[in-house]
Parts: C-alpha cells; structure tokens; sequence
C-alpha cells in the first residue's frame, strides 16, 4: 500500500478544507521509544504535510483498523518533536514556528466502535485531531483496477464557509453547484460519453475525483456522491455521481476552471 500511496498521494486528501492538498515527505521513519511492544517496529510508515498548517502520522495496516492500531499511533505522536529535530528542512519556520499535527490511520476495513469514536471527534492529547481512511482496490469487469475510499473524520476542525454561489439565476452551495454544472452541461451535450465529460471536468479539479459511476459511487461505505435519482446524471455509455466533497480549497480552482469554458459563476454572500 505504501508504494501505491506514494504514487498516488491524492489518495491521502481528506476531502474537506485544509486537508485537501497533501504532500508525502518522508517512509519509514525509525523513532526512539516509538515501539510499544514487540509486536511493532517504532517506524513511522508515512509522514506527510497537509498545506501549509499540518504534519501528518500515517499508520499503514493490511486489514482492519482496531484500537491497538490507535494506540501505537499515538505512541508516534508522542514522539513528534523527534521528527522537526531529526528532518529540520521539512517545516518552514516563516509560516509558523511549529506546525499543527494530525494522526492518520489506514486500512481495509475500520472496527465499528473506533470508527464512532473518531467521527464523534477523538483528539490525542486534546488537540491533534485522528482520522482514518480506508482503502480498497480492485479490478473491473473492463479490466481497469478502481479504488474506492472512504474518510473518517470529525467536523470539528472542518474550516467552515457559507458562501453561495449564483448559477443560471439560482443559489447554490459548493457541492450543489458543482452538480448542477455538470448536469446543465450534459443537458447541453446528450451525446458526451464518460471519457469524455472526463477530459472537461478532470478528476484534479476536485482532488480525487469530480464523479465517478454510479456503481462504484454505491459501493462505498460512506455517501461521497450524490447518488439519489434525481442526481444521478445520465451519459450516452454510462451513468455518473459527483462528487459532494467540495470545500473552500477545490470551489475556486472549480470555479476557475468553469470560467475558461464560458460558464458563468457568481459568488453571492447573501443569504
């Protein structure tokens, strides 16, 4: 998993603002009293940087994440000042003096009362938020290999922002308006396939991805597409799902992107 992840580091966004541009820094880094028994290596498996605010833990495991695995990530995060004083050129020191901290675990499938945990907010040493991912892999009847991953987290450190946006004489939101974009768009193109509609709305405006099937939108754990009827969005040679993870980090770049093919925009902070 770790090679995929460095190949694919998107995969790491946390599909909510703040957490959305993500950097891999450093593998396999060995701390001092990291190890909590033997049955760990006191190795950091991935440390990345989340903007310009946040140094992220990552936990690697093949299976399902369980409270063990919450424990040795925090025994990492005890460790932290290890990692400034050992990598000193990874922080940049005129955009804080230190940075802020999250830990990330990884895994196939997540234990039920941690996942509840986490999501009702779970910070180690009341201020370095956890979350954790899932991740699955696997190849289609077309022969192409999809993932499907889902995101544990709280809203709690989620940077809220009301702003609303003027589309075709009406007010959206950010997720609202992207679908209703894309929508409009089909509607003016009926024979545009997945392809594509692909090649106009590419997956790096959202991050991960700005829509995807409707099947593999429905086999996901957690609802990251609009999937109800009346959101789905019917192409000449497959049937799509948006994306709803839009945040004050992807809108803009959306928005932008919208411009360049004449599609008009306004943002409207009225309520």
């Amino acid at each position: 998993m770790e090679a995929y992840l460095i190949e694919n580091p998107s995969v790491l966004s946390m599909q909510t603002d703040g957490f959305n541009d993500v950097e891999i820094l450093k593998c396999e880094v060995t701390l001092l009293d990291g190890r909590i028994d033997r049955c760990t290596d006191g190795r950091i498996d991935i440390l990345a940087k989340y903007g310009q605010e946040y140094l992220a833990v990552v936990e690697l495991k093949l299976g399902e994440l369980t409270e063990l695995h919450l424990i040795q990530l925090e025994s990492y995060l005890k460790e932290r000042m290890q990692i400034l004083q050992k990598y000193q050129d990874i922080w940049d020191t005129n955009v804080g003096n230190q940075p802020k901290w999250i830990g990330i675990m990884i895994g196939a499938t997540i234990n039920p009362d941690l996942m509840l945990k986490i999501r009702r907010g779970y910070y180690f040493n009341n201020d370095i938020p956890i979350a954790a991912l899932t991740i699955n892999r696997f190849k289609g009847k077309d022969g192409n290999v999809y993932v499907i991953t889902d995101t544990y987290f709280t809203d709690s450190v989620k940077n809220k922002d009301y702003t609303k946006y003027l589309f075709k004489g009406q007010k959206f939101g950010k997720n609202r308006l992207v679908l209703e974009v894309i929508k409009d768009f089909v509607e003016r193109n009926p024979t545009i396939t997945y392809s594509q509609l692909q090649a106009k709305f590419p997956n790096y405006l959202q991050g991960r991805e700005t829509f995807t099937t409707e099947a593999l939108a429905k086999l996901k754990n957690d609802r990251r597409n609009f999937i109800e009827p009346n959101e789905l969005i019917s192409l000449s040679d497959e049937t799509i799902a948006v994306s709803t993870q839009w945040g004050i980090a992807n809108i803009k770049p959306f928005i932008e992107h919208c411009k360049s093919m004449n599609i008009d925009i306004n943002e409207t902070h009225i309520k």
